[in-house]
């Protein structure tokens, strides 16, 4: 827990530069996702024109709410959602969930059914564009390659598949402005699986405060918009290319409970945070930084739209000779045909220096000088200054000459010696020109046959990039490697929260231990500020970290791997979503008790607090309740932060080995209550509200009185009121009124009787109340 300091204003001040060199500006692209569900199965592929990949996912089953589909959507993100009019209910049900959430309606695009025919949709994937297949190659020989590349035994995906290309087409997707014969391209498939991944939705990374996105100060990228604030990935996120980032991303994305590749990931840290290794780290990372953007390079390769800054992302090109001509040009001794040209041009010179000075000869004696250039296109022309007698075009006429054009105060004429040059020497610049095209174009066409190991390297670069920025946070915050297994055990010594240990100038660590049969689900009380949900975020956060690979702040950590984090800890706005926030709270609550097992990690903070104390504690205790009563295997590491104590002075839960109650100590001095944030068994027996009240600055007097009235109530005695008479005040004085009206003669005619009831008997105005 936190000792409180003044953090104001330290935000990632007093972090290091995450990537040491603003990255590149992102290129707008598009993301099209087309899908196909039937009897309980989903097959669905997307297309991503930033760098033309295909990724599919094999058909896998689905429940009836489709949430395989919606963490593929939170995933993805995509601007396009392609499906079927004719469709299960299920699929038609959350179609429609999409537009009801205003932070994100992606477009969605119906085609008949028959679109999704598996025929169909096998004949438009044979027929799409791999600009890495020779364009010769046989249906056959496209088939076979196509089948080791793409499951064909996946006919919903297939089918996902054949109306995505159509849309693809129709589209014209990242081909907009190309000729109408230029296809849209596919570079390379991937596989896109969520096998092995832990349940995360997006209320769990927004109080993790897993990610942050916050706006970028530089007036420079207020189009782009955002950047990264305080948030795990900020603090892990060392990455040298933006590749790495990218990737680390969608680790964070997708957790892993695959044993196997978090122990790959675990093994490589390790290596970069030996000492002994930290030169090998640098040199790596150093070299990172120069990773160019290929997916950008291979995408202009396949327009034929390469620059010259372009090919410098690849090595023996010759940049001196092409930036100069502002062109591809080829080296020498790759060509000898090429070499032959070049030669007979660099010799061009001393010979037409030669021409021009017989030319002179025989020419009027009043031009001083000439001399023979060469025009791609034009041809070989004769060259002179312009006198000051040429001022009509008449005057341009010189006998013998074709004149062709006046330029730059030069006069340019074709002879017949210029003539006879274009006949010897041809168009030899547009013959090199050509030939250097044609060696351009032949190394395009290599270098997209060999994309895919191009994208392997990149690949690879951009997973060692994240390992080394594991391996980084890891020295510079003093993390250890957590022991994982597949048990159900959680044990975690002196752990510490990632982020708040950043911004505090000290840190109370505290450990937490939930094992199969005992304390799995802790009930923690204690009074605000105290910490409990700084200590609920800390141990999701530290299993979190687990799940991506990363080694983890605490002494020691051994992680039973989890499948899912659930929470409960802070609504979403209600505005946005259309729901009252104890809706909303429900519906988070709901989710946790009927998708979480044995094997997830719930945190739940302040549930029930949204609606009357009764209801509340209820719900809140019936929820517990039902976890208990399930098998010990079945409970899930529940973490539970309460204020409502009632809830263990009234036994309202049932007696089980499974519930641990735990506090954060507190102490008194004086009037003065300290937080001492250290997590200890029992129960808190006070809320110390008066205390907290006071620290908050709520005036004496106020507290004073919250206090008096809470001892009331909790003893059962009458509250009176103290802005106003108490009842019993009041039925006296309306008894001393009664008396003395009761006194008055009332057939005593010298008696004022008005006088008498506004003077003497309610001389206060009336007012009895």
């Amino acid at each position: 827990m936190a000792v409180p300091g003044d953090v104001r204003g330290r935000g990632l001040s007093g972090l290091p530069d995450m990537n040491g060199e603003e990255e590149e500006e992102e290129e707008s692209h598009e993301v099209l996702l087309s899908v196909f569900a039937q009897h309980g199965q989903l097959g669905l592929c997307f297309y991503d024109s930033r760098d033309f990949t295909l990724h599919y996912m094999p058909d896998t089953s689905d429940n009836h709410e489709l949430q395989l589909l919606a963490r593929v959507v939170q995933e993805v993100s995509p601007h396009v959602i392609i499906t079927s009019a004719k469709q299960e209910r299920c699929m038609v049900q959350f179609v429609q969930g999409l537009g009801g959430n205003p932070d994100y309606r992606p477009e969605v695009v119906t085609y008949p059914y028959v679109d999704f025919g598996l025929e169909v949709s096998k004949q438009r994937l044979l027929s799409a564009h791999f600009p890495f297949l020779p364009p010769a190659v046989s249906e056959r020989e496209r088939i076979s390659y196509l089948s080791s590349c793409i499951s064909f035994d996946s006919p919903l995906m297939l089918r996902s598949v054949g109306a995505l290309l159509k849309c693809l087409d129709r589209r014209r997707v990242g081909v907009e402005l190309e000729d109408s014969s230029v296809g849209v391209p596919i570079l390379q498939f991937h596989t896109y699986t969520l096998k092995d991944i832990v349940y995360v939705d997006q209320d769990t990374y927004s109080v993790l405060q897993i990610f942050k996105s916050e706006l970028h100060p530089s007036v420079y990228k207020l189009q782009s918009g955002e950047k990264e604030g305080l948030s795990l990935y900020g603090i892990l996120n060392h990455c040298r290319c933006k590749f790495g980032s990218k990737l680390l991303r969608q680790w964070f994305l997708r957790p892993t409970r695959d044993l196997a590749v978090l122990n790959r990931r675990q093994e490589v840290v390790r290596f970069f945070s030996c000492p002994r290794n930290s030169d090998s780290l640098n040199t790596l990372q150093s070299s990172l930084r120069n990773i160019r953007n290929i997916p950008t390079l291979l995408r202009s390769m396949s327009l034929s739209h390469t620059k010259v800054s372009d090919w410098q992302g690849l090595y023996k090109v010759d940049f001196e000779g092409s930036l100069a001509e502002n062109r591809f040009t080829v080296k020498p001794n790759v060509d000898p045909a090429i070499d032959e040209k070049k030669r007979r041009m660099m010799g061009l010179s001393d010979f037409l220096t030669d021409v021009a000075r017989r030319e002179l000869e025989h020419l009027d004696t009043r031009i001083p000088s000439c001399c023979v250039i060469y025009i791609p296109l034009i041809g070989f022309l004769l060259s002179v200054p312009r006198l000051p007698s040429m001022v009509e075009k008449e005057d341009f006429e010189i006998e013998g000459l074709d004149f062709m054009f006046l330029s730059e105060e030069r006069l340019h004429y074709r002879s017949q010696r210029t003539k006879e040059l274009d006949d010897l020497l041809g168009d030899l610049h547009c013959d090199t020109k050509d030939m250097e095209t044609a060696v351009m174009t032949q190394l395009q066409t290599t270098v997209l046959e060999r994309s895919a190991c191009l994208y392997k390297v990149l690949d690879l670069s951009a997973e060692l990039d994240c390992l080394m920025a594991l391996s980084h946070a890891s020295q510079e915050y003093g993390y250890t490697t957590p022991t994982l297994a597949n048990h159900h055990r959680i044990t975690l010594r002196q752990a510490r929260h990632p982020l708040l240990e950043l911004c505090s100038p000290m840190f109370v660590s505290n450990s937490f231990l939930s094992s199969e049969t005992l304390g799995r689900v802790k009930i923690i009380t204690g009074p605000n500020s105290s910490g409990k949900s700084i200590y609920l975020k800390q141990v999701g956060l530290i299993v979190f970290m687990a799940l991506i690979g990363s080694d983890v702040p605490a002494k020691e950590a051994e992680i039973g791997l989890v499948d899912g984090i659930f929470t409960r800890m802070q609504s979403r706005e209600s505005v946005s979503v259309g729901l009252s926030t104890f809706m909303i709270d429900l519906n988070q609550m709901a989710h946790a008790l009927n998708h979480s097992s044995g094997h997830s990690l719930v945190l739940i903070d302040e549930f029930g607090k949204g609606t009357n104390t009764v209801d509340g504690l209820s719900l809140l205790a019936a929820s517990i309740s039902h976890w208990l009563k399930r098998v010990p295997a079945e409970v899930p590491h529940i973490l539970l932060a309460t204020n409502f104590h009632s809830l263990l002075q009234l036994g309202l839960l049932p007696s089980s080995g499974l519930l641990s109650l735990l506090t954060l100590e507190t102490a008194v001095d004086g009037d003065e209550l300290v937080f001492l944030y250290q997590l200890k068994d029992g129960i808190c027996r006070s809320s110390y509200a008066a205390n907290i009240a006071t620290l908050a600055g709520l005036p004496p007097s106020l507290v004073q009185r919250g206090v008096e009235v809470s001892e009331l109530y909790r003893t059962g005695k009458t509250i009176k009121r103290i802005d106003r008479p108490s009842t019993e005040e009041q039925a006296n004085k309306c008894v001393c009124v009664v008396k003395k009206f009761l006194c008055v003669n009332l057939e005593d005619q010298s008696v004022d009787l008005q006088r008498y009831m506004k003077e003497e008997l309610l001389p206060s105005g009336g007012d009895l109340l």
